[in-house]
């Protein structure tokens, strides 16, 4: 069964743009076809999600931790137009991100959920 989350941090950001849930479980879907933006390693991919009326070229880019199959977690957004892109150090970050959320159990997961630090979105894909 496939799961999507969304991270505490990526939430809280993506109240300040137009992106919606459905946005990113449209992007999972494309993902798991594999079309992604870039695999930058370490479980770490980017894709770019269209906002509302402007597209993917004017839109969000998201990173997201993934085995490529299960599991997607979006851990990271920003607007093209606030950064052109991220550096080493938070990459770096990221991919320790992304082996500590991949490395959980299923449970732990569900915790995490109930505890606010996640929020599983794409129910029923």
């Amino acid at each position: 069964m496939m799961r999507v989350f969304k991270t505490k941090h990526f939430s809280r950001w993506m109240r300040k743009t137009e992106l919606t849930d459905q946005a990113l479980c449209e992007a999972v879907a494309e993902m798991s076809r594999g079309l992604i933006d870039a695999d930058l390693g370490g479980g770490v991919v980017k894709k770019r999600v269209g906002l509302a009326g402007r597209g993917k070229r004017g839109g969000a880019r998201t990173l997201v931790a993934t085995n490529k199959g299960a599991r997607w977690f979006f851990v990271l957004g920003f607007e093209k137009s606030e950064r052109a892109n991220i550096t080493d150090d938070e990459l770096a970050a990221l991919q320790d991100v992304a082996a500590d959320l991949l490395g959980r159990t299923s449970s732990a997961l569900d915790t995490a959920v109930q505890d606010g630090a996640l929020q599983e979105i794409c129910h029923g894909h």
